[in-house]
């Protein structure tokens, strides 16, 4: 029976170490500049039927301010047609309009509520 000696593995070639020639690659970091999300305004929109005192319950419950707050917006509201009631992030604002239309839809009132980009 022959048996032939096993071969070794061939060495990984190291490149010999050779001083800086000044051709070598630097990557510099750079820092990314992230932009915020775009912000949307839910803007009430005036009507003749939906009464006053439903418009300011509704600022109150869904965006969180006092009576006095509320009251002011639901005048600018009736007196200039629509009002901003905040300011949030697009899937918060979108979500906004549809908790304010679901309220006036169970209650029977045509209350509309938009969302729209600041700026």
């Amino acid at each position: 029976m022959a048996t032939k000696t096993p071969k070794k593995p061939p060495q990984p070639v190291t490149p010999a170490s050779t001083p800086d020639d000044g051709g070598s690659v630097v990557l510099e970091r750079r820092t990314e500049k992230i932009q915020p999300p775009q912000m949307h305004q839910v803007l009430m929109l005036n009507d003749d039927y939906t009464p006053m005192e439903f418009v300011v319950v509704v600022i109150q419950e869904f965006f969180s301010k006092d009576r006095e707050t509320a009251t002011q917006i639901m005048l600018k509201i009736h007196l200039d047609g629509k009002a901003v009631c905040g300011v949030y992030s697009k899937d918060v604002a979108a979500t906004k309009v549809d908790q304010v239309l679901e309220a006036a839809k169970q209650n029977g009132h045509p209350l509309q509520c938009v969302s729209e980009p600041v700026g």
